[in-house]
């Protein structure tokens, strides 16, 4: 029985030039570096009197609108628990973070402080 050599495969790559898939750690800038955010660029616009529009706030971050709705699903309602109210007018929709106002207690929850005093 004859061997035959076998010549290695000129695509194979030998094993220490293989890639890792694990990230490598880089060093991030803080945000404590004075530049903002694009979050914060949106958190801003929705904070303003006037409010926003999602086509504006598309111009500013480069996102497509449904990017944007979700950013407004998932950060602010979820993540922030913020208020985001939105009313229709000529150019749009308009969308805003309502202020927290603090309301008086409940009837119910004033009857039952009541009844525990008693």
């Amino acid at each position: 029985m004859a061997r035959y050599k076998t010549t290695p495969n000129p695509r194979a790559r030998p094993a220490k030039q293989l890639k890792s898939n694990t990230k490598k750690s880089t060093r991030r800038a803080s945000r404590s570096s004075g530049g903002t955010t694009k979050h914060d660029r949106v958190l801003g616009l929705l904070q303003a009197n006037g409010g926003t529009t999602i086509a504006a706030i598309s111009k500013v971050t480069g996102w497509q609108p449904h990017s944007v709705r979700g950013f407004f699903a998932g950060v602010v309602k979820k993540k922030l628990g913020l208020t985001l109210e939105s009313e229709k007018a000529k150019s749009g929709r308009i969308y805003r973070i309502v202020r927290a106002t603090t309301s008086a207690p409940s009837p119910s929850a004033l009857g039952t402080a009541q009844q525990a005093d008693a």
